[in-house]
């Protein structure tokens, strides 16, 4: 079992910058593929960024250039360094991690941290 903890979200005028982070328990972070979604009312929770066990990276279109993925692996921990936000990234902001073990794929997540940008 994996337990995923998100902090770092809050209010942020437009333009600003937050950091979000998720440090995961366990002993299998350095193995795991770690992502970031959001979801708002009314909306399908959708994927932004993602970095794989080997830090490879790739990013949704509408964070693309402005929100940047990373891990620290002695940390247990996946950042989201958000900036330029705008009103329209309002949301809850979700942390993810897929994994294969014993050739059985494992997903977890956490249970989000709201991110509000205001004018």
């Amino acid at each position: 079992q994996v337990q995923l903890v998100e902090s770092g979200g809050g209010l942020v005028q437009a333009g600003g910058s937050l950091r979000l982070s998720c440090v995961a328990s366990g002993r299998i972070f350095s193995i795991a593929n770690m992502a970031w979604y959001r979801q708002s009312p009314g909306k399908q929770r959708e994927l932004l960024a993602r970095i794989t066990s080997g830090g490879s990276t790739d990013y949704a279109d509408p964070v693309k250039g402005r929100f940047t993925i990373s891990r620290d692996n002695a940390k247990n921990t996946v950042y989201l360094q958000m900036n330029s936000l705008k009103l329209d990234d309002t949301a809850v902001y979700y942390c993810n991690t897929q994994y294969w073990m014993l050739s059985i794929s494992h997903n977890y997540w956490g249970q989000g941290t709201q991110v509000t940008v205001s004018l």
